[in-house]
């Protein structure tokens, strides 16, 4: 028996399809490859909710399950991101709705509609991974068909359920590079984001957990290592002064940095930029584990759009977090994330996102279209920038990245860089992998270097991204 499973999105949900995956793997299922449909008795969908585009793809996916229900029994289940007008509609389409703090019952309720599975109730995983909670389903042996305890409502996220969800082991998805979830849930609020009313509340995760799985990873031969949150450097504040703060948490995985001789990278995903302190700064430059990259959202280079998009900072703070780090890591790499055509953003306004592009001179901007979601403040009010307006924006930001770009990476040219190999690409037949920087890298070599670091002569250079040999 096999399932299929579809992460859309984040790293945050890929994270935790590694997480899915092992509990199904655990009941005895077999992930199923690519355009293997045979026998595949569960479908599972790690949903995204930051654009309607992710959304859609939730939509056409289920109405397709659900037609192949005629020929074959399939159970299918949605987690993830999941508004709450959305999640009214997908529990009458999916079998099973969740949050992913329920994820160690997940097993249970598969059981319960009938599907049998290779492995029993006998099997060890919830002495592994906790019991099913009294009042559940799971726990009460109800008939697996009508759940208002498991109907994907993120208000009902726990911190207990997190600390389950976290604990079981997940199935990474490389033997290199491994995402490290700190934190669930966010509690800025912004009036653009769904992420509270999908995710929860802030939730951090025990610094022992943390570094526990920091140090096997490290042991383990991993050469990259990102910590996901959607604010990681709030992390510690929810749980008031009894855990460690974010400098403090870097701090203690650079120890284990220098006992594993700095053999790895470590980044960090997302901070935000109110949060940035000059002592995150510096504990960052203090250990050489911690990559020398930073990304900052920006999301509008304008006051008065900051303001209506609750950010709680102005771009003189902005400016005070660049200079801090030219000063303190002058090599840093820089990354951003800017909305166009945020609901009453004036050509003015938006000129301002331009300058700001143009004056931190970017390594990386994810440039996005806004788009209200529905649960968000803004979509209260009035999208009353056209498409067409937002994809001139897009364009314009987009070429000042690239005019930005170029010069820098062509700079790069005849200089030896230390990078990692990643992956050999399929279908050009290069190897792939990235600088400290993240900045994307090809090149011809063995097999034997994926998984490595290696000293790289840039050859040639890309706007966003660069070509070398062996040096």
């Amino acid at each position: 028996m096999k399932y299929h499973l579809v992460p859309l999105g984040c790293q945050m949900n890929r994270s935790d399809a590694e997480r899915i995956q092992t509990v199904l793997d655990g009941m005895g299922l077999v992930a199923a490859t690519d355009g293997d449909d045979d026998d595949i008795t569960v479908k599972g969908i790690v949903a995204c909710s930051v654009r309607q585009k992710a959304i859609d793809r939730v939509y056409g996916k289920i109405r397709l399950w659900n037609e192949s229900k005629n020929e074959t029994a399939l159970i299918t289940f949605l987690t993830g991101c999941v508004l709450p007008a959305d999640r009214k509609k997908f529990l009458k389409l999916f079998d099973l709705v969740f949050t992913i703090d329920q994820l160690p019952i997940l097993p249970e309720f598969i059981r319960q509609y009938g599907i049998p599975t290779p492995i029993g109730l006998s099997h060890d995983f919830f002495r592994r991974h906790g019991e099913p909670e009294a009042g559940t389903p799971a726990a009460d042996g109800a008939d697996g068909r009508e759940h208002p305890q498991f109907d994907g409502n993120a208000s009902s996220i726990t911190r207990q359920g997190m600390e389950k969800h976290w604990h079981v082991k997940p199935s990474y998805s490389s033997s290199v590079e491994a995402y490290v979830p700190i934190q669930n849930g966010c509690d800025k609020f912004c009036s653009f984001c769904a992420v509270p009313y999908t995710r929860g509340r802030e939730i951090s995760r025990s610094s022992d957990d943390i570094l526990a799985e920091v140090g096997r990873l490290a042991a383990a031969g991993y050469k990259s290592i990102i910590l996901l949150g959607q604010n990681v450097n709030s992390y510690g504040l929810d749980r008031m002064g009894a855990e460690l703060t974010f400098p403090q948490l870097l701090e203690e995985i650079g120890e284990i940095g220098r006992q594993n001789r700095n053999d790895f990278w470590v980044y960090f995903t997302s901070p935000h930029p109110r949060d940035v302190s000059k002592e995150l700064l510096e504990v960052m430059a203090a250990y050489p584990v911690l990559a020398d990259w930073l990304h900052l959202p920006l999301q509008s280079g304008n006051d008065e759009v900051l303001r209506r998009m609750n950010r709680n900072y102005t771009m003189e703070h902005c400016r005070e977090v660049v200079k801090n780090l030219r000063a303190i890591l002058p090599d840093a790499a820089l990354f951003t994330d800017i909305i166009v055509g945020f609901s009453g953003e004036s050509d003015e306004q938006f000129q301002d996102s331009a300058q700001a592009m143009e004056e931190f001179r970017f390594d990386m901007a994810y440039i996005a279209r806004y788009s209200p979601r529905p649960g968000a403040r803004s979509a209260l009010w009035e999208d009353d920038v056209s498409g067409k307006e937002k994809e001139r924006r897009f364009r314009i930001l987009s070429k000042l990245l690239l005019d930005s770009m170029a010069p820098i990476n062509a700079a790069r040219v005849g200089q030896v860089i230390r990078v990692l190999v990643t992956s050999r690409n399929p279908r050009t037949g290069y190897l792939t992998g990235h600088s400290e920087g993240r900045i994307p890298v090809r090149l011809e070599a063995d097999d034997s270097t994926i998984g490595t670091f290696v000293n790289l002569k840039v050859t040639s250079a890309k706007p966003l991204s660069i070509s070398g040999e062996l040096s």
